[in-house]
């Protein structure tokens, strides 16, 4: 990795911390705890929403390569989509207060650009299941897939604003996820407290 490269990833770690323990952090701010001039931080990210933009797609970036690792080899749908919600929620639960903020800066419609691939795997999987008769749903795969991701954004916000704790909301979220896709809610509780109780692969 390049010394631009090593700054880059430098400021966009103090970035995120920073604006998480302070959402309105400055340029100035993060330059200072990131122990470089203004000039380099701006020299990466020219503005304040740029910079957001890129934490935004860092986050995407790890959410995306949390979605569907066991996809291959689970001949369960039901308990796939429970261990993806799951996944994906331990690391959108890190980047939450940040979900705020880029609704603000980068907008919703461009986190939902970024999401694309995340959504069109989950309605793979939603068709699988509905195929499989493990799911059950008046909407096709890829309406379903929206669905799941609002709530998602939903939980997020209800633990931002204290509704919710956040591991409560993860699992609530994996719930919801399966009985929006006809999954009896005993089986979706039952389902959901396995997952959570397994090993990570």
């Amino acid at each position: 990795m390049s010394r631009a490269d090593a700054n880059r990833r430098r400021i966009l770690d103090v970035a995120l911390a920073e604006l998480l323990r302070d959402p309105d952090a400055s340029m100035d701010q993060i330059a200072r705890a990131a122990g470089v001039v203004r000039r380099t931080v701006y020299g990466h990210f020219p503005s304040r929403e740029i910079l957001v933009g890129a934490l935004v797609d860092d986050a995407v970036e790890a959410v995306a390569a949390a979605h569907g690792t066991d996809r291959a080899t689970s001949p369960d749908p039901a308990a796939t989509l429970a261990r993806d919600t799951l996944a994906v929620w331990r690391i959108a639960d890190r980047y939450r207060l940040l979900v705020s903020m880029a609704q603000r800066s980068v907008t919703m419609e461009g986190i939902r650009t970024r999401l694309a691939p995340v959504r069109k795997e989950c309605a793979e999987l939603l068709q699988r299941g509905l195929d499989q008769g493990a799911f059950s749903s008046p909407l096709p795969p890829e309406a379903l897939a929206y669905v799941h991701e609002q709530v998602l954004f939903g939980l997020l916000e209800a633990v931002n604003d204290g509704v919710l704790p956040s591991e409560e909301a993860g699992r609530s979220a994996a719930v919801t996820c399966l009985t929006a896709a006809g999954v009896p809610a005993s089986r979706a509780v039952e389902l959901v407290a396995a997952v959570d109780a397994a090993p990570a692969p």
